[in-house]
């Protein structure tokens, strides 16, 4: 391993609260709500009508863009709604209600995959992409698109096993619970990529992960004990951990011959290959000093959370803040309608003891900022330059190489929400892109227009 990255921290991780405990599969819900966008890039479309039958795992939404993956049922049943529902985005997405006749019957599609197929990168790739699987992690990127745009390109696989935001433990217990299934995903990708070694990163504070897993793995697969450091498992800074390069600004892992994906996506691949299963399920930490019993479940995509809420023995006095992920990168929820998504790895409850805000935030001056930032940006410009809506000095700044991790707003002494300023630029400089790019678009067609109506002589 190589030295730690540029600005990490150690927060306490409060992970002792479910770390120990066994995942507990979930009882599917009466309902599930599966929005048709469930990973980046363009949403699907559903392939479904109010007044169908749906069986689980069948496909019920998918795109021909090349950004997308299709969509499944978790459950089957009764189509009951096809409108558009809350996502946890905090906007309204066209989804698929299904009500759960409680049988689980499988859909013809779900069969395992011929060995003899499993040798040809693009049979694997193909198989991948039905079954939706994106970075489950939290990045939510289609994970056929990220190996067909990166095979050929790349020497280094890695699997990123670190989870290094508090709380979260759910990739912790697949380690514990899956390890021949992770063993076999890992593979997989290796012949998917020609790579005849894959790394796998876990951090030094998940001892039983790393002892079980090193004697599990083989001579292929090896076992790197990361530093306890966040953000460990960023896929820059984990590229660097493991491997000693440094991904340059604006640029992917790819720009330096390395690949990264989440362990339970290559579970998910394993599922996928050897049991014909989409992704319909995933394993999620629930925990919080609001929650009564943290715990760790397996549930399907579609459960509304209030679901996960109540099987984790509900609200333990008044929550201050619900959390879609950790603390640090999550969401904040309003509505327990929202559904459980393919990147939903923890729902948090907090207590208002964990409230840090204050009513006139300031910045001191005290650039600390800036040196915990692992982009090596300078947050308290960004924010002032955001505030100005300053879009040239922003893209300057590099605002766009920001990660959200989140430490310049946990660092800040002033309680600048620095993280939304980061990610309220970003979104300003993309959109700003977007309609200079269509306004060039209109004008190279109007031009065009005018040329053909020229040569006709009209």
């Amino acid at each position: 391993m190589f030295e730690s990255f540029f600005g990490d921290l150690h927060p306490h991780d409060f992970k002792e609260a479910t770390s120990g405990k066994a995942s507990r599969p979930m009882a599917a819900p009466p309902y599930v709500v599966i929005p048709m966008s469930l990973h980046l890039g363009e949403p699907c479309s559903p392939l479904v009508a109010v007044g169908d039958y749906v069986k689980m795992g069948q496909k019920i939404g998918d795109s021909k863009a090349p950004i997308s993956a299709p969509i499944h049922a978790s459950v089957s049943g009764k189509v009951i709604a096809v409108e558009p529902r809350l996502h946890p985005n905090g906007t309204k997405v066209m989804s698929v209600v299904i009500e759960n006749d409680g049988l689980d019957t499988l859909s013809e599609e779900v069969v395992p995959h011929k060995s003899e197929n499993l040798t040809d990168p693009e049979v694997l790739c193909r198989i991948v992409r039905e079954a939706g699987i994106v970075g489950m992690g939290g990045a939510v990127f289609p994970t056929a698109a990220k190996i067909s745009s990166s095979i050929g390109k790349v020497d280094t696989l890695i699997i990123n096993g670190a989870e290094c935001e508090p709380f979260i433990t759910s990739d912790h217990r697949l380690m514990l619970e899956r390890p021949e299934e992770l063993m076999e995903g890992i593979r997989i990708l290796k012949r998917v990529f020609g790579i005849p070694f894959a790394h796998l990163g876990i951090e030094k504070n998940k001892p039983d992960a790393i002892s079980l897993l090193r004697s599990k793995c083989g001579a292929d697969i090896k076992i790197v004990p990361l530093k306890s450091a966040y953000p460990q498992g960023a896929e820059k800074q984990l590229v660097y951990s493991v491997t000693g390069r440094e991904v340059p600004p604006g640029s992917l892992p790819a720009a330096v011959r390395c690949v990264v994906f989440n362990v339970f996506t290559a579970y998910s691949v394993y599922r996928a290959v050897h049991e014909g299963m989409p992704a319909i399920e995933r394993v999620v930490t629930v925990s919080g000093d609001a929650i009564s019993n943290p715990m760790n479940l397996i549930c399907r995509i579609g459960t509304p959370i209030e679901r996960l809420v109540e099987e984790a023995g509900g609200f333990r006095g008044s929550p201050f803040k619900l959390l879609m992920g950790g603390p640090m990168m999550g969401s904040a929820q309003y509505d327990l309608s929202v559904p459980v998504t393919k990147g939903t790895n923890a729902l948090l409850a907090l207590t208002s003891r964990r409230d840090r805000s204050v009513k006139e935030p300031n910045c001191i001056r005290c650039g600390r900022c800036a040196e915990v930032c692992p982009m090596r940006l300078t947050p308290m410009y960004i924010h002032m330059y955001e505030e100005r809506d300053d879009l040239n000095t922003l893209e300057k700044l590099n605002v766009m190489d920001c990660v959200e991790c989140g430490l310049c707003t946990y660092i800040c002494p002033g309680r600048l929400y620095l993280t939304q300023s980061c990610r309220l630029g970003k979104n300003k400089l993309r959109s700003a892109k977007e309609a200079a790019a269509r306004e060039a678009a209109a004008k190279e067609a109007a031009a065009k227009k005018e040329e053909e109506a020229i040569k006709s002589g009209k």
